[in-house]
């Protein structure tokens, strides 16, 4: 049956395979609260060490196989729970994650309990750490510059000499280590850590050009910040940068050209509708779903068309909107479908709903929207493209 079930499921519809999916994630909800609720009984008995283990957690592991992840979070969870049960209830519902109650169990206490497991209801790890750093806020961390540990090269025996046997014993070379180049060990993301509310701590690795310039800043800067405080340094540093990114990016100037965006049924928005379309749109896709929920995504941002170009659409401040490039490419698929040729050579359209039409003879498709290239050079999404075929 598992092998057939993504052709099973391929025949389901949209609201069907949702509805499906919510109802299993009810019922895992359901199982993880009573694996819980067990776990939390067996931590008051000597099972584990009657069957020949040292702890719950090697138990859980060699026997119950549960990889040491869950059950490190599952067993921290069921001791919380045993102390606060409206946690299985939480957990049933999906309000709080196995997670969410981990990283909030040590700051749970029998007055506070309730109201900081419903402020966490939904919220992400990122936001429960800040949730931690309002009940027990932590002292900034002191500014420090260290240079990292130089890799040493690791050395491997050179290939022995081809034999010789006329040359004497002192005349031969001794072997030598060649030295493999040295490697750098791989560099993670930048860490932020929530300290205390509005207060975070970053950690990042820079290049030995970078600190030479926050060198320089602090020398610069003497005047304006006498402590050379490496955050105020950051914070006046990226203060300088965005607004030299928004006079970039939409071409702020006190006396700015006419733009192709100003002219009658332009394409293009202009640099002020698309100043003040970021501004009211927030910096951030502005698609909202049919649950009224909206995209988060801040990134690969472009200038949609509400009403396309092709069908009239003009670049008004009222008729453009943001839109990250995947939102983007999906309105511009839900107005004209995908184009597809079948082996006769005969352009198709398939539309949103799945339905397939010939494409009238001689069609000329103009989208406008704000283009962004990928890595490749194609136009991404719904941008400004023209399509022609012939039957």
């Amino acid at each position: 049956m598992q092998k057939d079930i993504l052709a099973t499921l391929s025949r389901f519809s949209d609201a069907d395979l949702i509805a499906r999916m919510k109802s299993l994630l009810a019922r895992e909800r359901d199982g993880t609260a009573e694996i819980v609720a067990h776990l939390a009984e067996l931590d008051t008995r000597d099972v584990h060490l009657r069957e020949g283990y040292t702890s719950l957690f090697v138990y859980c592991r060699d026997v119950l196989g549960l990889s040491e992840g869950e059950a490190y979070n599952r067993i921290e969870v069921a001791r919380a729970a045993r102390r606060f049960p409206v946690i299985f209830d939480m957990l049933a519902t999906g309000a709080v994650h196995l997670t969410t109650v981990r990283l909030l169990a040590p700051h749970l206490t029998p007055l506070n309990h309730r109201d900081v497991l419903e402020s966490a209801r939904g919220k992400r790890k990122l936001d429960v750490g800040e949730i931690i750093a309002r009940l027990s806020p932590r002292p900034d961390v002191p500014p420090s510059v260290r240079k990292l540990p130089t890799p040493r090269p690791e050395f491997a025996p050179a290939p022995p000499p081809p034999p010789v046997t006329a040359a004497p014993m002192a005349d031969l070379p001794l072997p030598r280590a060649t030295a493999r180049p040295a490697t750098l060990p791989p560099v993670g993301p930048p860490a932020v850590t929530p300290l205390s509310p509005d207060r975070y701590k970053l950690q990042l690795t820079i290049g030995g050009e970078t600190l030479e310039k926050l060198r320089l800043a602090k020398d610069m800067l003497g005047h304006a910040i006498p402590s050379g405080d490496d955050a105020a340094i950051l914070d006046r540093a990226l203060t300088t940068l965005l607004v030299d990114l928004a006079k970039q990016k939409f071409a702020d100037s006190h006396r700015p050209h006419r733009s192709r965006g100003t002219k009658p049924r332009a394409r293009d928005a202009s640099a002020a509708v698309k100043r003040a379309v970021w501004v009211r749109d927030l910096g951030r896709c502005a698609y909202i779903g049919p649950n009224g929920h909206r995209c988060n995504e801040r990134r690969f941002l472009e200038f949609h068309h509400v009403d396309p170009h092709a069908l009239g659409g003009e670049a008004t401040f009222d008729q453009i909107a943001l839109r990250c490039r995947r939102h983007n490419d999906y309105e511009g698929r839900l107005y004209f479908g995908k184009r597809r040729r079948d082996g006769s050579g005969i352009v198709r359209e398939e539309s949103a709903a799945g339905g397939v039409q010939l494409v009238p003879e001689q069609v000329e498709l103009s989208v406008n929207h704000s283009t962004l290239r990928d890595g490749q050079g194609n136009i991404a999404g719904s941008s400004a493209r023209s399509v022609r075929s012939a039957m």
